[in-house]
């Protein structure tokens, strides 16, 4: 077996899991799975099923534990496709990721890690299939903020209820984060220029994946999906690095 856990391919496969029956494993826990997507994976290589005779896939046991990582990574990381490619390609060699790069499990296990130093659940992707609606109140005491704070981080457009009046959990996190940048002293007004720089990414994005989605076939919400999902990865990637050099310009390091 390699140091990723795909073993080598034989006829023992030809007893292995037919696509449908993969995407039953995986939809508890990532309910926005779909054929189409496990499709998509395979095509990027991040995953190689055997074949039967016929041509119909068979997925082994470590074919579905590679794939819980993929969606893994790229839901709770926002590690885009190439990377995680590097990951799996690098430990099916058998060698060490490089400095400064996240680490491949040994065992290809999912990355959730409910001990989390910053005690704030892992980002929820850009999910629906997850349609948590939060009211004001349980808002406020899962933020543990009050009302005054809310109104600010309404004000300047950092948190935003639903047209119901409902908030995300994203609002959660959101509001803590606020929370925790205030006590270096900044206030939400002094965060308006992050709402207005997530908009312009945002409407970034929407030129680029539009025309897509609005392609007729059964595979073009899959690959919008997809490209959204990259795109969002590497604009997270570059946000981070960008504040990162404008740091150490600051600090001389």
């Amino acid at each position: 077996m390699t140091a990723a856990g795909r073993p080598g391919r034989s006829s023992a496969q030809r007893d292995g899991l037919s696509i449908g029956a993969v995407l039953a494993q995986l939809r508890d826990d990532f309910p926005d799975v779909t054929i189409s997507k496990i499709r998509f994976l395979e095509a990027e290589g991040l995953v190689q099923p055997g074949r039967t005779p016929s041509g119909y896939r068979q997925f082994a046991a470590a074919d579905v534990e590679r794939l819980k990582f993929v969606l893994s990574a790229q839901r709770d990381h926002y590690l885009p496709l190439k990377v995680i490619k590097e990951q799996l390609d690098a430990a099916d060699r058998g060698a060490e990721p490089a400095p400064g790069t996240p680490r491949l499990p040994r065992k290809l296990v999912p990355l959730d890690d409910p001990a989390d130093p910053g005690g704030l659940p892992a980002p929820d992707d850009f999910a629906s299939g997850r349609d948590v609606r939060l009211t004001q109140e349980e808002l406020l005491e899962q933020a543990a903020i009050d009302e005054a704070t809310l109104a600010e981080l309404r004000q300047y457009g950092l948190v935003r209820p639903g047209p119901a009046g409902f908030y995300d959990p994203d609002a959660v996190q959101i509001a803590r984060t606020v929370r925790a940048m205030t006590e270096f002293g900044i206030e939400p007004r002094h965060l308006r220029a992050f709402r207005a720089s997530a908009d312009r990414e945002v409407g970034l994005l929407e030129q680029i994946v539009t025309p897509v989605y609005r392609h007729r076939d059964a595979d073009a919400k899959a690959r919008a999906d997809e490209v959204v999902r990259e795109l969002a990865a590497l604009s997270v990637t570059l946000h981070t690095l960008l504040v990162k050099a404008g740091i150490r310009g600051v600090t001389g390091g």
